[in-house]
């Protein structure tokens, strides 16, 4: 108890009650944090103008969803814009989400900058100055979870050591932050699969990272309980030319998880880094099917890999939001199988195996 010491026993509660209704069976989350850059990267795919009324609209289309969607979604991290943001009959996003039991949740990082004085591609993340002050304000608007980013990658000199203690620091600072103003944090340090490194390597980086941030975690006095974890699947570089199976991506991942972090944790929700939507899915279903002690939930947090089917089917046009909602529900179910380690594979649609990678992705 004394690692939580500056938590009262009922925000302790609240945060464990809100962790475990995140990854409960079957469910995870959409990741619906895309800055307005990023948005604009994406609607440029579709041919769409980046103003904030279509960005309203294509948010507004994920979250008027068929209220079925909750049986495979339970939480959604947003954008600061789209926190704010209505429905065209004036009814708040985050009201939409809470009427359908999902938990809304917040992007809190400012972004991903150099790391001075190191190798040009070690990197941290700001944004920690006035964290308390917005995190109060969002937990009063509703928010109930958080999601800051840390991104590390693989080379011949990377990631240093300083860069893995710098980013677990960071993490660890925002998470007690997080957690002293109601909102569960989820920790992402994110091992990018940007270069050429074979799965051995990417296993190894991935343990070392997760080691840091779990220490960093601990001795920050956070309390793991009311934390979720997001991290990479274990997975070979793109560029790499060895392909592996995902029974072997399943089993590196599992055995990294196994190695560093503590059981008290309740839940991985996956991100997708960039893999096509079926082979998010055909991972994450690997990584449950994976004999052996799995003591947390071990989920999705998908961005790219739950809507990149969607905007597609979607393409700016009224007529079409049914059709990319119906993408939605069919990869949220999907993906809610694999979390059970129950889906067959197969599922199809607008853009189910397109690759999704991006060099250096940022958010």
């Amino acid at each position: 108890m004394a690692a939580a010491s500056t938590l009262t026993q009922e925000l302790r509660k609240e945060l464990a009650q809100t962790a475990r209704q995140i990854v409960a069976p079957g469910k995870g989350i959409l990741a619906a944090d895309e800055s307005t850059g990023t948005m604009g990267k994406r609607f440029a795919n579709i041919n769409v103008e980046n103003t904030e009324e279509n960005r309203r609209l294509y948010r507004q289309l994920l979250f008027t969803t068929d209220p079925s969607i909750s049986n495979n979604i339970s939480g959604v991290i947003l954008f600061h814009e789209t926190l704010y943001q209505k429905s065209d009959d004036g009814t708040p996003f985050v009201k939409l989400i809470q009427q359908k039991g999902i938990v809304p949740g917040i992007k809190v990082d400012k972004g991903v900058v150099p790391l001075s004085g190191f190798n040009c591609a070690e990197c941290t993340t700001q944004g920690l100055d006035d964290l308390g002050t917005r995190c109060a304000q969002y937990y009063k608007d509703g928010a109930r979870f958080a999601k800051w980013r840390c991104v590390l990658k693989i080379s011949d000199v990377t990631p240093s050591d300083v860069a893995m203690r710098e980013n677990a620091n960071v993490l660890a600072r925002y998470a007690i932050i997080c957690q002293q103003n109601g909102l569960v944090p989820i920790v992402e340090p994110e091992v990018l699969s940007d270069g050429s490194h074979t799965l051995e390597r990417a296993q190894e980086v991935t343990e070392q990272v997760l080691s840091h941030t779990y220490k960093a975690l601990i001795d920050n006095r956070v309390f793991l309980e009311g934390t979720l974890l997001k991290p990479n699947m274990v997975t070979a570089g793109q560029s790499c030319p060895t392909k592996n199976t995902p029974q072997e991506v399943g089993c590196a991942t599992v055995v990294a998880l196994q190695r560093t972090v503590p059981p008290a944790m309740p839940g991985v929700t996956f991100l997708s880094g960039g893999q096509s939507e079926e082979g998010a899915s055909v991972h994450l279903n690997a990584i449950n099917a994976y004999p052996g002690k799995k003591p947390w939930a071990l989920t999705f947090s998908y961005g790219r890999a739950l809507q990149a089917s969607v905007l597609k089917a979607w393409g700016g046009k009224k007529e079409n939001v049914k059709a990319a909602q119906e993408e939605l529900l069919n990869r949220a179910k999907v993906n809610g199988e694999a979390a059970l380690g129950k889906y067959g594979g197969g599922a199809t649609g607008a853009a189910t195996e397109a690759s999704l990678f991006v060099a250096n992705h940022q958010y």
